[in-house]
């Protein structure tokens, strides 16, 4: 019995004390964050896949784990030998997670979950599905605390104030914007749990959760109050003057659930419970009116205001400036020197640290060789990666954040020779990525309606990429942002179909994942902005703000149109302009090389 399977016996142990048929185990912290801290990685701890979404449900006798097409490869070898099934999200043949769980708990038994960790309306949907099986659903049981006896404490990292030079629009005006929208929808109390909204509201910035500078913290907004409910500790002078200037009262982490229970029974509460925990909404007293709605901030923080877009232009500079070093030392030391992904991924990670106001990487880099790329969110390390080799491809998608912004870029680099194919596949992805940094539409448009021009050099050679073609990037916050993304069919969960509006910034990044022999990805990063106005609407246009070269080496030109070649060798022109003037002369002569016109 290996590690997992022991861990697997101990819950199942502790399942049959309560008479559980089921118990799931999301990857979720309090929050419905993306990405988790430590001490939440319970799915991670259980089931040995390490990837950033999935969930777990384990029954008396099987087990299932959840995971959408970016996790499949990865799924599969790290799953192998754990007893658990991968259950494909979206494939045929897949069943529904509900309906596992449904068809796996018997009669009058229990199925149970920790329900700070699951959002409300997860939790409703599954206790309905039982409903007619009488099921009891015990929604208070960390039964993972319980057999994870050296689990990580919480994080006890400082937070910082966000300075209105970066962010462009103070705390004080942000507070008055969702009092404005509580009174248009007749709300008393508006119970914010997502970390990014709180993070925008109060400019407050911080460290509990690796690449995500944000704190741990619930917000309750009422007309004659704010309550912060966070570990005071974190906090330093500044925020603490800020926040008694802006009427906001500390409490206690904890405290929230307490603070819930005691609101006015005849209190209209605005929440939204595909991210408030159920716990919390559990605590809420009999008889109180719940409107469940998207947090308002979710729009209102991905439309950036100019200061914001300035800095983040300030920003994609200074990437574009450890990408192009990076790509130079790749280029010219891969023959030579011996680089695996991981010192490939550290040395990258040094370029950005040499920047001013970097701050942290955005998310854990991606750099994967050949057929690792295959797997698109594949992460080595210093133990377990591929040494790099004079020959193929190396794929680095990666970021980092500033005080002027949060980057997101993927280039894929050509390490020596390639098929035909390998070249034709690059060329293709090219030409996807170029023909939506290129369009131009009518105001009212979505993600939805766009995603078909990545998709059609692809799609007209039957070939796909199982995830959707890109996601909103925060402001010094979350690496992927709602409401704005591009996909050609709506995943509700992702939250990314909102129509496009001006000041929102989008990834664009296709790719082709071919199993056991290599990855393509191009990722830049657009500002939505307005282009003319006349007889038949607002039409609207993207600016590309990322700034790094495109690997030459691996473009076949005969397959690019000529409006496809003015694209490139323009892009290609601002990125020597902008890139050169901070490089030595050996990386400038080089830079002018690989951005040549073609």
């Amino acid at each position: 019995m290996n590690e997992i399977q022991k861990r697997l016996a101990a819950l199942r142990k502790e399942m049959a004390v309560r008479n559980m048929d089921v118990y799931m185990i999301p990857t979720a912290d309090f929050h419905e964050t993306e990405y988790v801290q430590s001490h939440f990685m319970a799915r991670a701890w259980m089931s040995n896949f390490s990837g950033s979404a999935g969930t777990l449900v384990v029954c008396r006798d099987c087990a299932g784990l959840w995971t959408d097409g970016r996790y499949f490869i990865q799924a599969a070898n790290e799953l192998k030998d754990t007893g658990i099934d991968l259950m494909k999200m979206g494939e045929e043949g897949t069943p529904p997670m509900a309906q596992y769980i449904y068809d796996h708990v018997e009669e009058g038994h229990a199925i149970g979950f920790d329900g700070r960790v699951v959002n409300s309306k997860l939790a409703e949907a599954l206790a309905h599905k039982v409903k007619d099986k009488q099921v009891k659903v015990l929604c208070d049981e960390d039964l993972i605390g319980a057999i994870w006896t050296n689990r990580p404490a919480l994080p006890k990292e400082q937070a910082f104030l966000l300075d209105i030079a970066y962010c462009g629009k103070s705390s004080a005006d942000k507070l008055a914007q969702v009092r404005a929208w509580m009174k248009e929808q007749a709300v008393d109390v508006h119970i914010v749990t997502a970390l990014d909204d709180i993070a925008w509201y109060l400019n407050m910035r911080g460290n509990d959760i690796p690449c995500y500078p944000v704190v741990l913290s619930f917000l309750i907004i009422e007309h004659d109050q704010v309550r912060l409910f966070v570990d005071e500790d974190k906090l330093d002078e500044t925020l603490r003057a800020q926040f008694a200037q802006d009427g906001v009262t500390i409490c206690s982490y904890d405290a929230v659930y307490k603070a819930a229970a005691e609101l006015k029974q005849d209190a209209v509460i605005a929440l939204d419970k595909g991210i408030v925990n159920y716990r919390l909404l559990n605590a809420l007293p009999q008889g109180v009116e719940i409107k469940d709605r998207k947090n308002p901030s979710q729009l209102w923080k991905a439309i950036k205001n100019e200061t914001e877009l300035e800095n983040n232009r300030r920003a994609h500079i200074k990437d574009g400036i450890a990408i192009t070093k990076f790509m130079y030392w790749l280029k010219t030391n891969i023959k030579n020197h011996t680089i695996s992904e991981a010192s490939a991924a550290a040395r990258l990670e040094q370029f950005r640290r040499e920047q001013e106001h970097f701050i942290e990487i955005s998310f854990d880099t991606i750099a994967a060789y050949q057929a690792n790329a295959a797997m698109m969110h594949y992460h080595g390390d210093e133990e377990h990666c591929a040494m790099l080799q004079p020959k193929g491809f190396l794929l680095v998608d990666s970021g980092g954040q500033y005080l002027e912004g949060t980057t997101d870029i993927t280039r894929t680099f050509v390490l020596g020779e390639i098929s035909d194919q390998m070249r034709h596949h690059f060329t293709a992805v090219l030409r996807g990525m170029i023909n939506l940094s290129r369009a131009k539409f009518l105001y009212g448009c979505s993600g939805i309606n766009l995603d078909i021009l990545a998709r059609q050099p692809l799609w007209s050679e039957d070939l796909d990429y199982k995830c959707g073609t890109g996601h909103g990037v925060g402001f010094l916050l979350n690496v992927h942002e709602g409401p704005n993304g591009f996909r050609w069919k709506i995943v509700p969960e992702r939250r990314d179909s909102e129509t496009l509006e001006e000041g929102m910034v989008t990834t664009v990044e296709p790719g082709v994942y071919l199993e056991n022999e290599y990855g393509i990805r191009h990722e830049n990063e657009l500002i939505c902005r307005k282009g003319i106005k006349n007889e038949y609407g607002q039409f609207m246009e993207f600016e590309t703000i990322t700034f790094a070269p495109i690997d030459l080496d691996g473009i076949d030109a005969t397959m690019l149109s000529d409006e496809e070649k003015t694209w490139l060798n323009g892009y290609h022109q601002a990125v020597y302009d902008k890139i050169a003037p901070f490089l030595n002369e050996q990386e400038k002569a080089w830079l002018k090389e690989y951005t040549r016109a073609i």
